[in-house]
């Protein structure tokens, strides 16, 4: 199977989704950022001199996923039903773990809306915890779970 994104001379171009069904599609992505035990009791606690570093992070994760289409070169633009962001933190790994919900009915997927989501979340919290700690990490950035469209459900 080909890369979808590339014609036949090699181009880069948007996939042609007119033709295909509209149905109900989600998917879930998730993302971690391994913080300091001090930074991540602060944020858990509340006392960030930031405010609610959660609900910064979890607005801009929102916002990230509706712009997926302008960040992302070649994704259509889609009109989500649904964006959802959730924390969990991790106090034995000293990290937060953080996963995105997108929905929609469309004629695409919503993959990259939902991994952008988790991103961005990821980088907000690092931007907003910066002053505190520079050795943050973020990592395992993944696709959990997708439904819909005619390749069907997929778990991680």
């Amino acid at each position: 199977m080909g890369f979808t994104h590339i014609n036949a001379q090699g181009e880069a171009n948007m996939v042609d989704v007119s033709e295909k069904q509209v149905t109900a599609r989600s998917a879930r992505a998730e993302a971690f950022i391994t913080m300091t035990p001090e930074t991540l009791t602060m944020i858990l606690e509340g006392n960030h001199h930031k405010g609610d570093v959660f609900a910064v992070a979890r607005i801009a994760g929102i916002q990230a996923a509706k712009q997926c289409s302008n960040l992302i070169p070649l994704c259509h633009p889609l009109m989500l039903s649904k964006v959802a962001v959730e924390f969990e933190p991790q106090p034995e790994q000293n990290r937060i773990r953080i996963e995105s919900l997108c929905k929609l009915a469309g004629q695409t997927g919503v993959e990259m809306e939902a991994l952008t989501a988790a991103s961005v979340t990821a980088l907000t919290l690092f931007d907003m915890c910066k002053a505190v700690d520079k050795a943050m990490v973020i990592s395992g950035i993944r696709v959990l779970e997708k439904e819909g469209g005619k390749t069907g459900h997929y778990v991680a």
